[in-house]
């Protein structure tokens, strides 16, 4: 395996963790804080508007949910990736950056883009957990992409 498929393996894998993290703090969150940040309200709102667009009927709210939880994870994989940009040193500083820019971009983006802003800032509280939780998902990134840029990757990953 060459040093930048190598790369870019450990970016992605660590982009991966920090998107999990930050959707079960999403998911458990909503659940029992009354004030919790609904990514997922947005991502259901953006899919249907997509849909209603090209003339598509949206997927009932549980499929709906289903989607949205899948292209969250998948655009916040590639979205903390960019890790891999920065050197294993300067990776904290990275990933605090990138939660931040992605959390301020949650708050800040869904009313101009037209899906509302309640589910990113109800409330102070919910616009704090917004941006305090992708800064989570950009610090797991962190940590994670030090860890697997300091060890190999197993050779059953080559092609």
């Amino acid at each position: 395996m060459t040093k930048t498929n190598r790369t870019i393996l450990q970016s992605l894998g660590s982009g991966l963790m920090g998107a999990c993290v930050l959707t079960v703090l999403h998911e458990t969150a909503r659940r029992f804080i009354p004030d919790a940040p609904r990514a997922d309200v947005l991502g259901m709102r953006a899919i249907t508007k997509v849909m209603e667009t090209v003339d598509k009927e949206p997927p009932a709210d549980d499929e709906l949910h289903k989607w949205a939880t899948g292209g969250d994870i998948l655009s916040n994989t590639l979205y903390y990736s960019l890790i891999g940009l920065v050197k294993p040193k300067n990776a904290l500083l990275a990933g605090t950056a990138l939660g931040l820019v992605a959390g301020l971009g949650a708050v800040g983006l869904p009313g101009p883009m037209g899906l509302g802003t309640a589910p990113t800032r109800r409330t102070d509280a919910t616009a704090a957990m917004t941006v305090g939780w992708y800064v989570v998902g950009g610090l797991v990134t962190a940590v994670a992409f030090r860890a697997l840029r300091k060890k190999r990757l197993p050779n059953v990953l080559s092609f």
